[in-house]
């Protein structure tokens, strides 16, 4: 199984992005502000509207990659930040990428896949990733009783099935959610060991 294009482009085009809030969520500025080298190789999947990427690139960070299987939202980002190097837009399913990064960017991506999903992305993430290599991000902490996406999970739950590729750095409650969010979310880094 991998991610439904269609699903995503309808969802796009009728605007039923809930999760969009229009710039990057507080939990990942806070964290991309402690980002000194701004030379790190950085992708951000399934970006949807990019708002972290354009706040990265504004910051002076140029090895930013986005990836998105809605050649839409990469057409839409471009025009809202025509300076980013076209060849930094990656329109693919995250399953077939092939590249290496430093660090990967996870914000709302992870729980937009079903449950069968999230293995083969942890171990998809951990190939992308150089040694010492880090994901980074926000991760929902509560189940959802509607049908996803998207999908919730535990603490406990990320920390298993995370820990057996990663190196757990941080797994803790986000201080700084946005109001809606307060309470629903874990800010996370996990490194790729040596």
């Amino acid at each position: 199984m991998t991610p439904d294009k269609k699903y995503w482009k309808d969802r796009y085009r009728s605007k039923q992005t809930g999760w969009d809030i229009g710039y990057p969520s507080p939990p990942l500025i806070d964290y991309c502000n402690q980002l000194y080298d701004h030379n790190i190789k950085i992708l951000i999947p399934g970006c949807g509207n990019a708002h972290e990427a354009e706040y990265l690139f504004k910051k002076g960070f140029k090895n930013i990659y986005i990836l998105d299987i809605v050649e839409e939202v990469l057409r839409n980002f471009k025009k809202r930040v025509p300076e980013f190097p076209s060849e930094n837009l990656i329109c693919k399913d995250f399953f077939k990428h092939n590249d290496a990064f430093d660090l990967i960017l996870e914000q709302t991506f992870f729980c937009a896949l079903p449950a069968e999903l999230r293995n083969d992305y942890i171990l998809k993430s951990y190939n992308l990733l150089y040694p010492k290599g880090k994901i980074a991000g926000v991760l929902f902490s509560s189940e959802f009783t509607q049908i996803g996406p998207p999908f919730g999970g535990s603490k406990k739950e990320y920390k298993l099935m995370f820990s057996k590729h990663y190196n757990i750095k941080t797994l803790e409650n986000c201080y700084n959610s946005i109001d809606p969010r307060m309470g629903n979310e874990l800010f996370f880094i996990f490194e790729k060991p040596l």
